[in-house]
């Protein structure tokens, strides 16, 4: 017989109780902690295969999830600075290790090291306010160990397949073959071979002037060690324990900070847009992919003089 929803959140609840009372460590934890995670993790691969599962199988479920694993997830998740460090310190080793099995040389193994804690913290930001990053998918049904070399594996796949893309062939029957597609895709298209149409370059300059004075403005109400950090990180090419080290602190804040950073410089432009330019929120969006890489000179100098200024 199928469980009511009562006695699935009663069984979720004694087993979350049953999980903290075997964890080395509770971080402060309490079952009400675990809940939403257990849930979640019961429905995807519990009832979703066996909607009729019986309370005992799944009380054996939870009772096998790895719990000191999960809770150090669900307090790095929660904003738990000790609980980061300790994530970033454990399995700096594993992560490393992993990414050398996924590349192809040591420069290569230590970007993906380094981009893999940012991916687990988040870039974006969840409805709720929380950082959208891959710590929420971690399950606990095995090693935190093992999850993280999956993680960094597909994180090694995704690079690959942008990479890809930017890669330019160098062999004649490949360059002839180019020039013809794009020949071919220029008259299916009704275009020429001519200049850019000369209202729309107009246009794009403009946009690009505003996102250029939308972002100085934004970097301006930074702090000046959160600007240096940022000038360290993506403009002189330290590494972010680099960075951290010159700042006096962990690379693992150090991650933190670009996180935020990143997320006050985008919200603080788009506000400027649209609020202030009268730009929609999709104009918004797109001029972000289309002037990243026009303005990365003029971002670079901005970090230069604001820094050069906050010294002062």
């Amino acid at each position: 017989m199928k469980l009511s929803e009562s006695e699935i959140e009663k069984l979720i609840l004694e087993g979350a109780t049953r999980l903290l009372a075997r964890a080395g460590d509770r971080r402060s934890l309490t079952a009400q902690s675990l809940i939403f995670r257990i849930r979640t993790v019961v429905d995807k691969y519990l009832l979703r295969a066996n909607e009729n599962a019986l309370a005992e199988e799944l009380s054996a479920f939870i009772d096998g999830l790895q719990v000191d694993d999960l809770c150090l997830i669900i307090s790095c998740e929660l904003g738990n600075q000790s609980a980061w460090s300790e994530l970033v310190e454990r399995f700096s080793p594993t992560v490393r290790s992993a990414a050398r099995s996924a590349s192809s040389n040591e420069d290569a193994a230590e970007d993906l090291a380094q981009s893999i804690w940012a991916e687990l913290f988040g870039l974006r930001t969840r409805a709720d306010g929380k950082p959208a990053g891959k710590l929420a998918y971690y399950s606990g049904r095995g090693s935190l160990a093992g999850w993280l070399r999956a993680v960094v594996a597909q994180l090694a796949v995704d690079v690959h397949r942008k990479q890809s893309r930017l890669v330019q062939t160098e062999e004649d029957t490949d360059l002839d073959r180019l020039a013809q597609d794009a020949t071919s895709s220029g008259k299916h298209a009704g275009l020429s071979n001519a200049s850019p149409n000369p209202e729309q370059s107009v246009s794009n300059k403009a946009a690009g002037s505003e996102v250029q004075d939308a972002l100085a403005r934004s970097i301006k109400e930074l702090s000046p060690e959160d600007r240096l950090l940022v000038k360290l990180y993506y403009f002189d090419d330290l590494r972010l324990r680099e960075a951290g080290a010159l700042l006096g602190v962990h690379e693992a804040t150090a991650s933190r900070r670009l996180t935020r950073i990143h997320t006050e410089l985008r919200k603080g432009v788009g506000t400027i847009l649209v609020e202030q330019r009268g730009w929609t929120e999709a104009e918004t969006e797109r001029a972000f992919a289309e002037v990243a890489i026009t303005l990365q000179s003029d971002v670079e100098a901005m970090f230069e003089t604001e820094v050069a200024g906050g010294k002062d």
